[in-house]
């Protein structure tokens, strides 16, 4: 048993969906081209066409595991995509995602960003039920909660007790032969975006990959959200009462791409701020910012003075919205 805790793979990857639009599986190797910073080890693609699976993964880079020929075989409207970085444990082609699931309920594919704390036990828990898992990755731990329910109620309802049973940081997307599902952990630890490209969409690990393929951001995926993609547009599901903004500092500093936008408030109690306590507070960050690419733009504002805005400036409005709380 503790030898399967020391093997554990916990990844740092992303993930990238496409919905209703023409070659979905070529738009995602151009979005997963893009997320290519945020895993080296492998890749792979899953789309969906008239309701049959096909599926492309190799270890390497993008552009050493898909081709013109291999991207030819996905066909579909439909597919969503996987970068992989393993922080620990060691790599292989089975850990390589999405990963595919043969069911009676009805087949569906997965990818996941993140680690699960409660991983172990959740495993225990499933061989003990007679699970057989073929990787040694978190992410097989979401497909065999999900698999174990053998009713005939709509996919949402095991998705949503499949993630109230999980612990940890994660975005994950799940594909079945209609819709999309992105999920987001309730601490909301690590990103997962939606943008609107012609009449489908597209949801992506970080919003650069969205100028990529010509998509327009719509908005974030909440903490404890799980939104619903199909041919009747967008759908909200909680399935967390508990729902906080963290932020991952690993997300930000070694993952995130410059060009992903982020922007930085601070407030400050008190009546006065001189230049020196603001100097104070910025240098550090500027110094963050030559260390590692990454462009920050903090705003310092007195605190009282943020609370009692004589009007909402659409800054204003995006912080409240779409704001996390550090």
């Amino acid at each position: 048993m503790a030898n399967y805790q020391d093997r554990q793979i916990h990844e740092e990857c992303g993930v990238f969906g496409v919905f209703g639009v023409e070659k979905a599986a070529s738009l995602t190797y151009y979005g997963l081209h893009s997320l290519q910073h945020r895993g080296q080890e492998g890749c792979g693609i899953v789309s969906v066409d008239n309701r049959t699976f096909h599926r492309v993964k190799g270890e390497g880079l993008v552009t050493e595991v898909f081709n013109e020929d291999n991207l030819r075989t996905l066909t579909g409207n439909m597919a969503i995509g996987h970068v992989r970085y393993s922080t620990t444990g060691g790599g292989g082609i089975d850990n390589v995602q999405p990963f595919m699931f043969m069911h009676s309920t009805g087949d569906f594919a997965l990818a996941h960003n993140g680690n699960l704390v409660n991983s172990f036990q959740l495993k225990t828990f499933l061989e003990e039920r007679g699970s057989l898992f073929h990787s040694t990755s978190d992410s097989e731990i979401f497909a065999h909660l999900i698999k174990k329910e053998t009713d005939s109620r709509d996919r949402i309802f095991p998705i949503l007790e499949a993630l109230n049973m999980v612990e940890g940081a994660f975005a994950l997307l799940i594909m079945t032969a209609s819709k999309i599902y992105a999920c987001r952990d309730k601490h909301g630890l690590r990103p997962l975006s939606i943008g609107k490209l012609g009449d489908g969409y597209v949801v992506s690990s970080e919003t650069c990959a969205f100028e990529v393929v010509g998509a327009e951001f719509i908005r974030d995926v909440a903490p404890g959200e799980v939104v619903i993609i199909d041919v009747n547009g967008l759908q909200s599901v909680d399935y967390s009462k508990f729902k906080h903004y963290n932020m991952c500092a690993m997300e930000y500093v070694y993952f995130a791409r410059p060009d992903s936008d982020i922007d930085l408030l601070i407030l400050v109690d008190g009546d006065t701020m001189t230049l020196a306590q603001e100097e104070e507070i910025t240098l550090p960050l500027y110094e963050l910012e030559l260390r590692t690419g990454i462009s920050i733009s903090p705003m310092i504002v007195l605190k009282k003075l943020w609370d009692n805005r004589p009007f909402k400036t659409p800054f204003y409005v995006n912080i409240i919205n779409e704001g996390i709380v550090l």
